[in-house]
């Protein structure tokens, strides 16, 4: 009997890219797409041709197709950008009514101390 050779398989890499890199990594997919006219593989062939993970590639595509208007998802988020914003004028706003509360309080604990001493 023959001994199983068992292949090994490489344990995942924890790379980082630079934001160069995945610009790069984007353009080239995005002109590739307009040169052959479809997307099929596009994203896996450019990451082969870069020696970058084929998901990776993928993801930041996507990412800069939503971020960019381009994609399934942009009009989401737009909608979430703006509501994003909507809710930082919101707080801001409240801060601002709070700090409004907390010197009204002050204001009327001055009257109310002045009308309760006695006049001359």
């Amino acid at each position: 009997m023959a001994a199983k050779q068992s292949k090994k398989v490489p344990a995942p890499t924890w790379r980082r890219y630079d934001e160069v890199q995945k610009e790069q990594a984007v353009r080239m997919v995005r002109q590739l797409r307009v040169e052959l006219g479809t997307s099929y593989g596009v994203a896996a062939r450019v990451a082969e041709q870069l020696g970058f993970g084929p998901e990776s590639v993928r993801s930041w595509v996507k990412d800069a197709d939503i971020r960019d208007g381009l994609g399934e998802g942009a009009s989401e988020a737009v909608q979430v950008d703006e509501l994003k914003a909507q809710v930082r004028d919101l707080e801001q706003d409240n801060r601002e009514l709070r700090r409004a509360n907390v010197i009204l309080k002050q204001a009327s604990a001055f009257f109310a101390a002045e009308l309760d001493r006695p006049h001359r």
